[in-house]
């Protein structure tokens, strides 16, 4: 879990081999200094800057740019140095804003050798400041920290290097600035990892953003200037500064769908998805928190005028209210500017990829549905819906959730807090749960080679057999959806049986011990109507199901309304938890801990009167190999 700092407050780091990411929307130059244990640099020759960007454990970009990569092996540093400060400051000449305050709020991650994102800290409460310290590595009893600073200097990158104790700090922050005052054109850099899933969260919205176990590499040129990709090369090195946003006067470079990294297209395109994903997530709390940072500094300035009371008496409070709100109207203007065009391009992106996307990527209305053929294996990931922000809701993302599923879905049949669910009735939204979870498992099975995913379906009471048709009459599930007390126990049982068996053979190494004939398909077990015909024992084997299943290749996929298990208390609280909660209407509850978002879910939709989900669950059953005899 990433922890997400405020200032003055620490987290440990538990590689010292580290890359720090800096975004922020426009032109920084990115530094390092080495000090001591008082914090104290020793000379010019221990700070990292663009004229001179090597020193021993660490590495920083040649010039400005609105993202920034630095890269830090704290076991390569001298054994004097006891801290490292990341340093950023405004270049002089480029055309960009003049104070941080003027501007979005610069976001500083700090991500371990495998990407994985260890901290970040969004440096807020910045006014006149054109440097800040943003980040401090420090050594402490023979371990690595890092410190959330975003201490700011009005006087600049000269004030800022005085404080590190140096001397002509003047003329060194102008030797600096100097090279950096007309950024010139370069690639994007290439950014250690991209998530598993977009989205990943809990029953009580609260996901996790984990990485996968890829590296940075060489520069990636991306369509969208504020891109950051991943790029399968086996050990990371020190990545060029990428362009800066396009200015006034300069057009955007024409999005290109798969134009990211990767072995495969299918790769690509899931990497520039997730790009997308964060390009919108990162340019929306940019634009937030200006308009929070705005709206406190308007604040701060109203009451110093009230505070004053010759200038009430004298009528210049007046004019200083006007020039607060003018200066807050400006930043928020300013912040709206920015916003808008990131959400433009981001658009402009969307408009070329969505069309190219793979069954596995694709919305059910994308013509790629029609042109269906079995793959011959599994994709990266999967579609389950798509995910949009309030600053442009027609601006949607898909969500992709990594293949195989590390957890189980929850198709949530009640009201919940969505506005949408409480304009229908109770029938109506339990059919919609159930057509909901048919077409994801309809996917689910589309998007594997052929019998490599098997569908059981409990339904105890069989009042799901009209949404189930699908299913059921293309022949695609592995037997007839199971009904009664009786049905519900058998159906657990055997999948119970099956977990057992894979987490002992898997335990003691002897997989060639495993019963003949065995399914090696995985397996999907959707519950329909939950907890109606489960008992205590069923209930029981269904969380285990849950929490163990997903490591073997055993699944869930339940359609229920928690309420409807309130009886059982807080024993199912840790089932609803261990799954991942979609529902059958606009929803606003995918919490984002990455940047603090609640993303709105829409979920897979076929168009109205559609047969392509019979056609494609056709094809699928076509095309499994027969069974043994």
């Amino acid at each position: 879990m990433t922890a997400e700092l405020v200032r003055g407050q620490n987290h440990p780091l538990p590689d010292t081999r580290l890359e720090i990411r800096v975004s922020a929307g426009h032109p920084v130059v990115a530094g390092a200094a080495l000090g001591d244990e008082r914090g104290r640099v020793p000379g010019v020759e221990w700070i990292a800057h663009p004229v001179a960007p090597s020193l021993p454990g660490v590495d920083v970009p040649r010039q400005a740019g609105a993202d920034q990569r630095l890269a830090v092996d704290l076991a390569a540093v001298p054994e004097t140095v006891h801290r490292v400060s990341v340093l950023l400051a405004l270049p002089v000449g480029a055309g960009g804003p003049t104070s941080f305050g003027k501007a979005a709020a610069p976001f500083v991650a700090v991500t371990g050798p495998d990407g994985t994102e260890i901290a970040s800290y969004t440096i807020t409460g910045l006014d006149s400041e054109s440097a800040v310290v943003a980040l401090e590595l420090y050594r402490r009893q023979g371990a690595w920290k890092v410190r959330a600073m975003g201490q700011g200097y009005e006087g600049g990158l000269a004030a800022l290097l005085g404080d590190q104790g140096l001397e002509r700090p003047a003329d060194l922050a102008a030797s600096i600035l100097a090279p950096t005052a007309a950024p010139t054109e370069a690639p994007a850099a290439a950014p250690t990892s991209a998530p598993a899933t977009a989205l990943a969260p809990t029953s009580e919205s609260t996901p996790a953003v984990p990485g996968p176990a890829q590296t940075p590499g060489g520069p990636i040129s991306y369509a969208h200037p504020r891109r950051r990709t991943v790029t399968p090369q086996p050990a990371p090195t020190p990545a060029p500064t990428p362009a800066p946003h396009p200015t006034q006067g300069q057009s955007a470079p024409t999005p290109v769908a798969g134009d990211a990294a990767g072995w495969s297209m299918d790769e690509r395109l899931y990497n520039q998805v997730w790009g997308m994903f964060e390009d919108l997530a990162r340019t929306a709390a940019a634009y937030r928190s200006a308009c929070e940072f705005a709206e406190s500094r308007l604040d701060r300035e109203l009451d110093e005028t009230l505070s004053d009371y010759r200038s009430r008496v004298s009528g210049a409070n007046d004019a200083a209210r006007s020039a607060a709100r003018a200066r807050h109207d400006e930043l928020v203007e300013r912040a709206r500017e920015v916003l808008d065009r990131d959400l433009a391009q981001l658009a402009v992106e969307s408009e070329v990829v969505e069309p190219a996307l793979p069954p596995a990527y694709a919305r059910w209305d994308n013509p790629a549905w029609h042109a269906y053929r079995p793959p011959a294996e599994e994709p990266m990931a999967v579609r389950l819906g798509d995910l949009h922000l309030p600053e442009r809701t027609e601006l949607r993302i898909p969500m992709l959730v990594r293949l195989p599923m590390e957890r189980g879905l929850w198709v949530d049949s009640g009201r919940g807090r969505s506005e949408a669910a409480g304009l229908l009735d109770e029938t109506e939204l339990r059919r919609l749960a159930l057509d909901s979870a048919v077409a994801h498992a309809a996917r689910l099975l589309a998007v594997h080679p052929p019998g490599g995913f098997a569908v059981h379906v409990v339904d105890a009471a069989g009042a799901g057999a009209a949404a189930l048709a699908p299913l059921v009459d293309t022949g695609v599930l592995a037997a007839p959806p199971a009904r009664g007390a009786a049905g519900v126990t058998a159906v657990l049982d055997r999948l119970t049986e099956r977990v057992d068996l894979l987490q002992m053979a898997l335990r003691s190494g002897a997989a060639d011990a495993l019963p003949p004939g065995l399914d090696e398909a995985r397996q999907l077990l959707i519950v329909h109507d939950f907890p109606h015909g489960f008992d205590d024992r069923a209930v029981t084997r269904l969380r285990y199901l849950a929490d163990e299943g997903p490591g073997v290749g055993v699944h869930l996929l339940i359609v229920a309304d928690r309420e409807d298990a309130a009886e059982y208390g807080p024993v199912l609280d840790p089932l609803w938890r261990s799954l991942l909660r979609l529902t059958p209407v606009p929803d606003d509850h995918l919490a984002d801990p990455w940047v603090g978002h609640a993303w709105s879910y829409e979920p897979p939709l076929l168009p109205p009167g559609s047969r392509i989900l019979r056609q494609v669950l056709a094809q699928v059953a076509e095309a499994r190999p027969a069974k043994r005899p």
